[in-house]
């Protein structure tokens, strides 16, 4: 493969079913652009709030106020938890919180106004430059839709931050669908956060999520709209390519996961569309036990991984321990 392929070219990648020669030209292109190596970012996982005003139907991460006991972390809990994962060789401080949960809960609003703060971010940005300059770790912010005043003030604090696009289907916002009922899940408010990113120069990871009721046209169609994005800005500094795991007590409790064979034909697509340039990520806590095909696939990039924390996204999912991860990624020939 010399060259990208074009957007009609990529589209017709949704019907190819011979999965041996896109994942054996995908990890072509991945060792053009990556060689042996394999990264990854020692991090701890922050969730300033746990409070969402989105309902996502798959979600477990986002509480109701009755479900815990403050709605903020304190600047002191986050500080603590940076300084274990400072302690156990981290380098990056993950901040992820829910999406403007003063707009839904009371709670939130009288805690944001006790703290000195008028919105989530003001204090998301409090405790983000506190964590740089007391701990020394690199923040990395993951706090849902920002507007391009916040996301400016908020560069000033972080090394990176980050969105999942999930996807551009606008089905998955209608009725029934797992994005309904979360306004900031409509594709072209999360396709105008990337493009304002990359307005900002702001190094950016973003990605898709899979399994959720898309079709693989839709899946190939979002990958398309980031790679249109990045060719003008040149922002994207990671692909993540995360599969859809069930939790229990949520309304996709019984929806079908995607198998493994559909998780390693996106990444090779992915690869396909982006070229060996672009830094490829699946997540190892969701996939334990495949990690080197993933690797065969067309990734070279694991992502964060906490020693400390746990992903509260997928609290169901540990993290890989780093030796074991070197192993896996030694005995697929790369190096960790």
């Amino acid at each position: 493969l010399k060259e990208r392929p074009t957007d009609s070219e990529a589209r017709s990648l949704a019907e190819s079913v011979d999965y041996d020669a896109l994942i054996k030209v995908s990890a072509a292109l991945r060792d053009k652009g990556h060689g042996d190596l394999m990264s990854y970012s020692p991090k701890v996982f922050v969730p300033l709030t746990v409070l969402c005003r989105d309902v996502c139907h798959y979600c477990t991460f986002a509480r109701s106020p009755r479900e815990v006991m403050r709605a903020y972390l304190s600047i002191d809990e986050v500080c603590e938890i940076a300084e274990s994962g400072k302690q156990a060789g981290c380098y990056e401080a993950l901040f992820t919180l829910g999406d403007k949960p003063e707009q839904r809960y009371r709670v939130a609003r009288e805690e944001l106004k006790r703290l000195g703060c008028s919105s989530t971010v003001e204090y998301l940005l409090q405790a983000s430059r506190t964590v740089f300059e007391q701990v020394g770790l690199l923040p990395h912010i993951n706090a849902g839709i920002l507007s391009i005043d916040q996301m400016a003030a908020l560069r000033e604090v972080s090394a990176s931050q980050g969105i999942m696009l999930e996807s551009t289907s606008e089905r998955l916002c209608q009725k029934g669908g797992p994005h309904f009922g979360s306004p900031d899940k409509q594709p072209a408010v999360r396709l105008s956060n990337i493009e304002q990113a990359g307005m900002l120069a702001i190094p950016f990871t973003t990605g898709i999520l899979i399994g959720i009721g898309e079709s693989r046209a839709e899946r190939i169609d979002s990958l398309l709209k980031i790679r249109e994005i990045n060719e003008r800005y040149g922002h994207i500094q990671e692909l993540i390519i995360q599969p859809f795991r069930a939790k229990p007590d949520t309304l996709m409790a019984e929806f079908p996961e995607p198998d493994t064979l559909d998780l390693l034909w996106t990444i090779s697509v992915a690869r396909i569309l982006f070229g060996p340039d672009m830094n490829l990520q699946a997540p190892p806590n969701l996939s334990p036990g495949v990690e080197e095909t993933l690797i065969q696939a067309g990734i070279n990039d694991w992502g964060g991984v906490s020693p400390v924390t746990l992903d509260h996204v997928n609290p169901e999912a540990p993290w890989p321990r780093i030796a074991e991860l070197r192993a896996k990624t030694y005995q697929s020939g790369k190096t960790l």
